[in-house]
């Protein structure tokens, strides 16, 4: 028997049981090994087996519409998945990959139901548990549903990309246009007033001056509106992801609900026509 009792006390499924129920639990449970990189299941394949992380790490993911790779979650020791084929006998929701030497625990899907037939304290058991994560899935997502753009984007400036930003800055702003008419000012009255003169009118020497001052500001405006560009771009890659996750978090949660009705409903089923049977017999 690889499952010993008090390793199920620690997975937050079985968290619940007395220590009969763990040990009928472990009864029934087999060890299976997977290689680095080894697919466990593929999302849409049809399941009805829970897997419990022993040792290693499992890689739940899904594609995307565009074809993407979605990482939903890294699964580590004490950990557990394939729930939902568990209880409903359905497809997969998600891709399990193994990132390393993984051990698991399986626990196939008619065994489980049988023995919650024979105790069925155990439902109530796995109802709660199953409660418990879908909270802290909600909560999960709450906190991890995104980056924060601006740590997104201060990660991938660079030190010109600072310097297009504070020179756009300045030169579009109220300060720029007082500074430089000020200086535009002076040049002229002390060319115009001043007994030393170094720029007779026309100012040809202040037109060449203004004239460079273009040709370099000019680029570095535009160096930062395609960085406003990109910023933009960053932000809405990343709501893109922040609906996305939250929509598969709503999905997974209903589902989950709808699931745990579904299974306390048959097993209720299951155990009055169990007792109609025993009142009937002679």
């Amino acid at each position: 028997m690889p499952a010993e009792p008090r390793l199920l006390k620690t997975i937050p499924l079985f968290i619940g049981m007395d220590d009969d129920e763990l040990a009928a639990i472990a009864a029934i449970m087999d060890e299976v090994q997977f290689r680095p990189t080894q697919v466990i299941f593929n999302a849409d394949q049809l399941g009805g087996t829970l897997y419990i992380v022993r040792a290693g790490q499992v890689e739940l993911s899904i594609v995307d519409d565009d074809g993407e790779k979605l990482v939903l979650e890294l699964l580590e020791s004490g950990d557990f998945f394939g729930e939902l084929s568990l209880l409903d006998g359905g497809t997969r929701s998600a891709t399990a990959t193994a990132t390393q030497r993984t051990d698991t625990l399986v626990l196939d899907r008619h065994e489980f139901l049988d023995l919650m037939l024979q105790k069925p304290h155990m439902a109530q058991d796995v109802m709660v548990a199953l409660a418990k994560r879908i909270r802290r899935t909600d909560n999960l997502l709450r906190r991890r549903v995104s980056r924060d753009p601006n740590e997104v984007i201060d990660e991938q400036e660079t030190l010109g990309d600072r310097v297009a930003d504070a020179v756009a800055r300045f030169g579009g702003s109220w300060r720029f246009i007082f500074a430089f008419g000020a200086f535009l000012g002076v040049w002229v009255l002390l060319n115009v007033l001043a007994p030393w003169r170094w720029d007779d009118y026309p100012f040809i020497l202040l037109n060449l001056f203004l004239s460079m001052l273009a040709a370099i500001q000019a680029p570095v405006i535009m160096m930062s509106q395609n960085r406003q560009d990109a910023k933009d771009r960053i932000r809405s890659e990343l709501d893109y992801q922040v609906n996305l996750k939250a929509e598969l978090g709503v999905t997974t949660m209903l589902h989950k609900t709808d699931l745990m009705t579904e299974v306390l409903s048959d097993i209720n089923e299951r155990l009055a026509k169990l007792e109609r049977g025993t009142t009937a017999a002679p």
